[in-house]
């Protein structure tokens, strides 16, 4: 089975939109609605996730890259928290496919290190990976959590994801704890600097507690990209703040297309 990607809107620019650990390309409805007058998108779900959830290709950020290049025309890419690992990926890798790279909530690296301080504790990566092998859905449900702690309305936004999350069928287990490695082990920050010559817009939730905005600033300087804070967001400001993340998204596409 190959990956299901979506089309949705008539605009005149393309976008490439993926989604993040656990979830699919169906919680990205606010912001496609918000966009859809704008750009043409290209709403992909990754690997063992919603639609997609009975294909066999690696969960990998350069695997998934390629597959999606070959499926969708040059654009923008955009990607949501691992998702962005995916973009980041192919920007580096295809970068006569990405005519852009938006990271919305994503960092190069997610767990902390020595000379890291705005990743996140390895041990909570960790556990995560081990508690999957116990109680798949209540791993699931603690991501969650973690993913609207900080939102200015945490149970609606947990309400939203948490109907989102099944409702094109459960993640495969094999991608879950592929994710979670790829969360675990992949550090993108030393690339950054190739990506001068591109044009990336980071975007960051002030209160988010998976992404620190401090790690975000760090990348986009790095590139020499475009950074904002959405000040009232969580880690899924698309849901919260779709407009807002318009706002800043469709000046930078259209000044880059």
């Amino acid at each position: 089975m190959s990956l299901h990607i979506e089309v949705h809107g008539s605009g005149p620019m393309p976008l490439v939109m993926i989604h993040g650990w656990a979830m699919h390309g169906g919680v990205f409805a606010p912001l496609v609605d918000a966009l859809t007058e704008h750009c043409t998108m290209y709403v992909v779900d990754l690997p063992g996730h919603g639609y997609s959830r009975e294909c066999a290709l690696p969960l990998e950020p350069q695997a998934c890259a390629r597959a999606i290049a070959d499926a969708t025309p040059p654009a923008a890419w955009l990607g949501w928290s691992m998702g962005g690992l995916v973009a980041l990926r192919a920007a580096l890798d295809i970068p006569e496919h990405v005519r852009g790279l938006a990271m919305l909530c994503a960092t190069p690296r997610f767990v902390s290190a020595a000379h890291w301080p705005y990743g996140r504790d390895a041990a909570l990566v960790q556990q995560l990976a081990t508690d999957l092998e116990t109680d798949y859905h209540a791993t699931i449900e603690r991501f969650l959590a973690l993913e609207v702690m900080g939102s200015p309305d945490p149970r609606g936004e947990l309400r939203r994801l948490r109907a989102e999350v099944f409702s094109r069928g459960e993640p495969n287990l094999r991608v879950l704890q592929e994710g979670i490695r790829i969360l675990d082990q992949t550090d993108l920050r030393a690339d950054l600097s190739r990506l001068h010559d591109a044009k990336s817009w980071w975007s960051a939730g002030r209160l988010d507690r998976l992404v620190h905005p401090d790690a975000m600033q760090w990348s986009a300087s790095a590139c020499q990209g475009e950074f904002h804070v959405i000040a009232h967001a969580g880690h899924a400001p698309f849901l919260s703040h779709a407009d807002a993340v318009a706002q800043t998204l469709l000046p930078w596409l259209e000044a880059h297309r």
